[in-house]
């Protein structure tokens, strides 16, 4: 499993925003600042994260990106199987994938499933409050 760079951005933006959720929406300029990514780059990712909720987003004066929920509700796998489409080390695991016709006789299926849920567990109980927080969870 390799997280592309839309993930790891996505996951930098969300942190970002939680970080300075005092200052209500925050300006895309000045989050590509602190972040150094592209105003392009992060416009798409931000249409990615407004479109499933996990955003607010207010055009004009004094608009910007802001959380939906407080930081505690985020995980952070949910945030990478929004922007990576799946966290499956290997395809016959994905959500929507057709059963393998060799799964019955698959030696290596049940090491790919072990991975895939200790990556799942792991994702799905780390928020973006425990980064901030620096959670000994990590």
């Amino acid at each position: 499993m390799l997280i592309s760079s839309k993930g790891r951005y996505a996951l930098r933006v969300m942190l970002d925003l939680a970080e300075n959720s005092k200052d209500g929406f925050i300006p895309l300029k000045d989050i590509t600042e602190r972040q150094d990514i592209s105003k392009k780059y992060l416009e798409s990712i931000m249409g990615v994260l407004s479109k499933a909720g996990f955003v607010e987003a207010m055009h004009g004066k004094g608009g910007g990106y802001k959380l939906s929920k407080k930081s505690y509700e985020y995980k952070v796998g949910d945030i990478l199987r929004l922007t990576e489409g799946t966290l499956a080390p290997v395809m016959c695991l994905e959500e929507d994938a057709k059963p393998c016709e060799k799964a019955w006789a698959c030696k290596t299926l049940p090491l790919w499933s072990g991975l895939n849920k200790v990556i799942s567990e792991y994702l799905d109980n780390i928020s973006l409050e425990d980064i901030l927080q620096r959670n000994e969870t990590l």
